[in-house]
């Protein structure tokens, strides 16, 4: 049976592009950009590195591919965890629950790829780091906006500053990430949950 086929350049590619990318994503994830050998990738991919190149070109080619992957799933699934929820003020807190499930256990240990790209390679990849820079500051619009929905539905405090918080629970997410790389344990995080939705208040 043969793969799905994806265009490039006139020219369909003989598998499955986005299961490709998928399991590139957890070989960077696990090794890092620089820790990750085009032999890594071969196996992880299940492709040939012949393939890799054809398609890709070289290694930092598929990184690019990968994070982009990485983003649109990422964005998908905030999409659809926020409609499932109809106030912003349980948007915020369902969101802040969805960082701290993703940073433990074997999630929390391959670590956020935004998070490990912005260390490992945004400060000398100029495109990188503008891949990096947008989702950050997509993911801080996304808070920032809904903060100013919960205070015009009168469930956030009129004088919560809705930028500055923005970025503070921003900086938590990320942190809880950083965190999730060293431990393991599914903790009990309701603490940290009750702290933040007070920044609200």
């Amino acid at each position: 049976m043969t793969d799905k086929k994806f265009s490039t350049r006139g020219r369909p590619r003989e598998f499955d592009e986005a299961a490709a990318l998928q399991r590139a994503i957890l070989v960077f994830r696990e090794r890092g950009f620089h820790g990750t050998s085009i032999v890594d990738l071969s196996g992880g991919m299940k492709l040939s590195s012949g393939s890799i190149y054809k398609a890709f070109k070289d290694k930092r080619g598929v990184f690019v591919a990968a994070l982009d992957h990485y983003l649109s799933i990422r964005n998908d699934k905030i999409r659809i965890l926020l409609r499932e929820h109809q106030s912003p003020r349980e948007q915020l807190q369902a969101l802040l629950q969805f960082y701290i499930e993703s940073s433990h256990l074997e999630e929390g240990r391959l670590g956020c790829m935004v998070v490990g790209t912005a260390i490992e390679l945004a400060t000398h990849d100029s495109e990188i780091k503008l891949k990096v820079g947008n989702a950050l500051d997509r993911n801080e619009k996304r808070l920032a906006d809904l903060i100013r929905q919960g205070q015009e539905q009168g469930e956030i405090g009129a004088d919560v500053d809705a930028s500055a918080t923005a970025q503070l629970m921003l900086a938590l997410f990320q942190g809880l990430r950083v965190l999730g790389k060293s431990r393991h344990e599914a903790a009990d995080m309701t603490g940290v949950v009750k702290t933040a939705m007070r920044l609200l208040d």
